[in-house]
């Protein structure tokens, strides 16, 4: 499609190769361009009155703007969006890359899910130099394996409930009465047998509609194994975002000034706002790229999120992506966060599913 100034017309070919350079040279040197670096490139061919003259229309049409009257110019959200749909070559990840990766998530098997999103988070900081965030699954959208129940001090009993994609969930709950562990363990294997491979949102509708229809037949065993699965499978816990690499940001330009490095802290600390615009980025599939006022959190800082979904076969099981100044690497980023996906979901697959999920 041809690409169009904001006012309908169609860029022009010099257009398009003058904001594409500085665009480059923006991310590279995180210096506001002037239209005599542009001609210093040479590649245009073109004198810098030329260029100064088109630079000019591209901020008249919203495609650049001046931070200061004798600046050169910098992108805006719109010329970064043109770049990605139109003008970027996206960057085949080394192979050197890709070994790595693999050999960090699918290589050696991890403890559990949970440290395989540790790593992933790692790796998305480690290979850009930005925020690395991934976002667990839903605890109640998630496919129970097995159920556990130990007995801790007094009535305390701590529940363990392990998905089918190795994801770990510990709750201490308090009994009326002092459990003891023969029970726990027949009360564990029943459930485990009796909704293994159901949501944990499911399981939890079928307790409480045997419980109300069956209570006055219920034996005093089953009475209290549906007791502790009512306690101990949590629906109330919601998404986590596994967050590294927040310390590299403080070497960008962009968080030279300190009540900007505050904003950025408090927005990192803000996770119910990450959990809901990381949501955002699971409906659609596919590599999404958010910049500037395109979210209210990423607005605030100026950054831009570069996000792609990981799951197991057909079912979506969270987001993960980099978070950082808009000027960033995208023909480097948003194919190395696509991969990294496709990676994770293998991953989770391979390591801790059944025949079925594969």
């Amino acid at each position: 499609m041809q690409p169009t100034n904001l006012n309908g017309g169609a860029l022009t070919p010099r257009d398009r190769d003058i904001l594409k350079d500085v665009i480059l040279t923006f991310i590279l040197t995180a210096e506001p361009v002037s239209s005599r670096s542009v001609a210093k490139h040479g590649q245009l061919g073109l004198s810098a009155a030329t260029i100064r003259n088109v630079m000019a229309d591209l901020e008249d049409w919203g495609f650049l703007a001046q931070p200061h009257t004798s600046a050169g110019r910098v992108p805006t959200r719109a010329a970064y969006h043109l770049f990605i749909r139109t003008m970027m070559e996206a960057r085949a990840i080394p192979a050197r890359e890709r070994r790595y990766i693999e050999e960090n998530l699918t290589g050696a098997a991890p403890a559990d899910a949970d440290q395989l999103m540790e790593v992933t988070s790692h790796l998305l900081s480690e290979l850009t130099n930005q925020v690395g965030i991934v976002l667990t699954p839903t605890w109640g959208d998630t496919v129970i394996k097995a159920v556990d129940f130990v007995p801790l001090s007094g009535r305390k009993v701590l529940c363990v409930v392990i998905s089918n994609t190795g994801f770990v969930e510990n709750k201490v709950i308090e009994t009326d009465e002092v459990t003891p562990r023969e029970e726990l363990v027949r009360a564990a294997n029943y459930l485990t047998e009796s909704f293994g491979g159901q949501t944990l949102r499911e399981i939890r509708d079928r307790l409480l509609r045997r419980m109300d229809e069956e209570r006055a037949q219920m034996d005093r065993w089953l009475s209290r194994t549906f007791e502790l699965a009512r306690r101990g499978l949590d629906l109330d816990q919601g998404p986590d975002v596994v967050m590294d690499g927040t310390s590299a940001l403080l070497n960008q330009p962009e968080l030279a000034d300190l009540q900007r490095v505050r904003r950025m802290f408090e927005t990192f600390a803000d996770k119910a706002r990450m959990v809901s615009l990381l949501n955002q980025c699971v409906r659609g599939g596919g590599v999404r790229v958010l910049i500037g006022d395109d979210s209210d959190l990423t607005s605030e800082l100026d950054f831009s999120l570069v996000a792609a979904p990981y799951g197991v076969g057909d079912r979506t099981l969270g987001t993960l992506g980099i978070f950082g100044p808009s000027r960033m690497e995208y023909q480097k980023i948003i194919p190395l966060v696509d991969f990294l996906g496709e990676t994770l979901s293998r991953a989770l697959s391979d390591s801790f599913s059944g025949p079925e999920a594969k």
